[in-house]
């Protein structure tokens, strides 16, 4: 062990469970002098937030290893040779996927005509992403290097041991699913040269590197590994193969993978006894739900939501936050109503204990906040200047209040330093999406627009009085109150003078501004939106 390595282990801010997770790769695998760690996926629809769980699991083992001072190779595997087997619900001309179904998914055209093929329409969309959460892996890409005969050694060695592998499948089986001695087992599918389906069958190897197929389509031949284009290994096979190429040392899993005898365990054995790998570390992830949504998020099923659409809702640091703050192997599910406004606040609860606002209870809860904080941020850095916080409700009221103008918005609060303004925007952004997409539905309390072209609240006669005396006696004043309980009371008084109710005094205003019976606290609000706004929207009574 490194020098190194030893300080750091005493750093009691590395106390994160992705922390835990590099010591144990180091101390299991040795001090390498580099340690690759793995995540991968088939494009065989949209790469939604279940997906995007394993990636983000690994992001953050690896920056933990890095802040350990170890070099890191984090690579993702696009599975895009895998076979084309269910068109998904949310791609268009459904009947033109469902003619190329049992084609390697590479030479499945895209339907939307923006991308070269199938695959790579799903590939383009969360490699564009993952940069805006400061996710930078190094992509491989399967089909080309199936085709480009690069695993032609680790395919004849599946061959030439399928017996082995056989055995290894078999392990964890139990009697009514294990492979029987006179069932023929071949690790390798073809697709066919003719038709390109994977509707083949292996009928001879040769020992060495010819393989003989015959297709549904009629078509027969013996091919050679080192040359022909179409074959594959079965993904329990293939996996481990791609370990000891590219000699990963960890790569989480799904919990159906990762279950006792489940894959991961049996690509352990073949990866050991026919590759010479001794398997990668790996930890379980658990699902990702979309709250009200019943079941696993499913590409196939189009029951998805994919990274960018989180994003149009939590700002990157507070997506990493969501994943970064849980343990893999903990369910949950991501919400768009109004459990954001708590994320949110969670969020900056952490960023003010971060930075001496707030105390912690104690020293350790401190490490663990600012560890987890750290791995929130899109550069793994804490900002010099501590971020300008407001409250996600406080934003989207001041957006309505200046039509979505964030220009506007961030001008009212007149204390927003520069360093502090593109990641404010960025969360003005967020606002403005939920309270415009997601609030309608979920708090339409919220919701609000501000009277602005001269229409008028129907108003009985003593609430005309009322409505017009606050706006001749109180919104002069509006801004030099000393609380937002002064003006309260103020508007109170005339209730009083008057013989109304204070309630439906409140309710009157409410309808003269914005036409709703309920809104913002009404004292502040009238403050945000300003007294000479407020006499304008008010003159017409």
């Amino acid at each position: 062990m490194s020098n190194e390595h030893n300080n750091n282990e005493k750093n009691p801010v590395l106390c994160h469970w992705a922390d835990q997770m590099a010591e144990k790769i180091i101390r299991e695998k040795g001090d390498l002098d580099s340690y690759t760690c793995a995540s991968g996926i088939t494009p065989s629809g949209t790469v939604h937030l279940g997906n995007f769980r394993e990636i983000i699991t690994v992001d953050l083992v690896v920056r933990a290893l890095r802040d350990r001072g170890k070099n890191v190779r984090f690579i993702y595997s696009w599975d895009d040779y895998d076979v084309f087997r269910k068109v998904p619900a949310n791609m268009p001309e459904p009947e033109v996927l469902e003619k190329y179904l049992r084609y390697p998914i590479t030479e499945v055209p895209d339907t939307t005509g923006r991308n070269e093929n199938y695959a790579r329409h799903h590939e383009v969309d969360i490699e564009k992403q993952l940069p805006r959460v400061g996710i930078h892996p190094e992509f491989l890409y399967q089909a080309s290097r199936y085709r480009a005969n690069r695993y032609a050694e680790g395919m004849k060695k599946a061959m030439q041991n399928r017996d082995v592998i056989k055995e290894c499948l078999n392990e964890y089986r139990d009697e009514q699913h294990k492979m029987k001695p006179e069932d023929v087992y071949w690790p390798v599918a073809v697709f066919c040269d003719k038709c390109s389906r994977d509707t083949t069958e292996i009928t001879g190897y040769d020992g060495e590197w010819n393989v003989s197929y015959k297709c549904e389509c009629g078509n027969c031949e013996t091919v050679d590994l080192r040359t022909f284009k179409g074959a594959k290994l079965g993904w329990r096979v293939d996996w481990p193969m791609r370990w000891n190429e590219e000699k990963v040392v960890f790569e989480p899993g799904g919990k159906d993978h990762i279950s006792p005898g489940g894959s991961y365990d049996t690509a352990k054995l073949v990866s050991k006894k026919i590759y010479g790998w001794d398997a990668p570390i790996t930890m379980r992830y658990d699902f990702v739900n979309l709250k009200g949504v019943p079941g696993k998020m499913s590409s196939s099923k189009g029951k998805v939501i994919a990274l960018p659409d989180a994003l149009d809702v939590y700002q990157a640091e507070v997506l990493r936050y969501i994943f970064a703050g849980t343990r893999p192997n903990t369910e949950f599910a991501i919400s768009f109503d109004l459990d954001v406004l708590k994320v949110y606040e969670d969020y900056d609860k952490t960023e003010r204990i971060v930075y001496g606002v707030d105390k912690a209870k104690s020293e350790e809860q401190f490490n663990k906040e600012k560890r987890i904080y750290m791995l929130s941020q899109i550069d793994g850095k804490i900002p010099d200047v501590m971020p300008y916080q407001i409250t996600f409700r406080m934003l989207t009221t001041l957006l309505q209040t200046y039509s979505g103008n964030i220009d506007d918005v961030i001008a009212s609060l007149g204390d927003v330093k520069p360093e502090q303004e593109e990641r404010l925007r960025r969360r003005a952004q967020c606002a403005w999406f939920w309270i415009t997409t997601s609030a309608p539905a979920c708090a339409e309390d919220f919701c609000f627009s501000i009277r602005s072209d001269g229409s008028k609240a129907a108003l009985e006669e003593t609430m005309l009085e009322a409505v017009k005396r606050v706006r001749d006696e109180v919104v002069p004043k509006v801004g030099t109150y000393p609380t937002d309980k002064d003006c309260q009371q103020a508007m109170y008084d005339i209730a009083t003078e008057l013989g109304i109710d204070a309630k439906a005094l409140f309710t009157a205003l409410y309808q003269a501004i914005i036409g709703k019976d309920q809104g913002p606290r009404l004292a502040n609000f009238m403050k945000i939106i300003g007294k000479e706004k407020l006499a304008g929207i008010l003159s017409v009574y």
